[in-house]
């Protein structure tokens, strides 16, 4: 029997949308020329390279949101008010429970249930923060509680290989059957391959693909393959009877 594990965020939800109703609430105002998608890319980037920082208590989590939205913006060339990255923030925040499945997501997860496929979740966060957005998003309707597994409340992060042995001791499931799909390079193919999972790579902002990547992912989510096609390919490759 395979495993499949996700991500959560810009995976099981389009993290965009949120991202882009509180750009358009804080900055319309100063009609910046930029592209509000790169300057989410850019933000993601900015928060990954902290987030060690934030999990060590060196830096708060209040001035990592604002050293992500402002270092995004600057690399645009633009400088923006703290008072507005920290506005932009709380309003990002609150849009965050609003968010909803991504069609595509919600389909695999009850085609995999329907196949009584196991599926569990590893995502990078604070404990409460990620378990309000797992509540909105309503997914113990597919996945079992106990198969979810929070970064701030496990210890470790993603890209360690420690909380992918973790997730197998707790699961019971072995690396060579589990696929874990998300959307950062470097913390879900990357950290899954290093653990010796499959990986599925959710390339939803179209990042550019290179045949000098160190690590490959096995699949990838964009434009012309879904996520349950590639569910399909996999049971197919695997011998299992849709």
């Amino acid at each position: 029997m395979i495993n499949i594990l996700f991500d959560v965020d810009d995976t099981l939800y389009d993290q965009l949308i949120p991202f882009k109703d509180a750009y358009h609430e804080v900055f319309d105002q100063y009609q910046y020329n930029c592209s509000i998608e790169l300057l989410f890319v850019k933000s993601r980037y900015y928060s990954d390279e902290v987030f060690e920082l934030v999990n060590a208590g060196k830096m708060t989590k209040t001035d990592m949101h604002i050293y992500r939205i402002s270092k995004a913006f600057e690399s645009l060339g633009i400088q923006i008010k703290r008072e507005d990255a920290f506005l932009f923030q709380s309003i990002y925040e609150s849009n965050q429970k609003k968010i909803v499945l991504h069609p595509e997501m919600k389909e695999v997860l009850h085609f995999a249930k329907c196949l009584g496929i196991n599926m569990g979740v590893i995502t990078n966060g604070p404990t409460s923060h990620q378990e309000s957005k797992i509540a909105q998003l309503l997914l113990t309707n597919w996945i079992k509680e106990e198969n979810i597994f929070i970064s701030g409340k496990v210890g470790i992060s993603k890209p360690s290989q420690k909380i992918f042995s973790y997730v197998q001791e707790k699961m019971g499931i072995i690396p060579e059957n589990s696929y874990y799909i998300g959307d950062s390079y470097m913390n879900d193919v990357v950290g899954a391959k290093k653990a010796g999972w499959k990986s599925i790579w959710v390339n939803r902002r179209n990042h550019p693909i290179s045949n000098e990547m160190e690590y490959n992912p096995d699949y990838i989510m964009d434009a012309f393959n879904s996520p349950t096609s590639i569910l399909k390919k996999i049971l197919i490759k695997n011998s299992i009877k849709l």
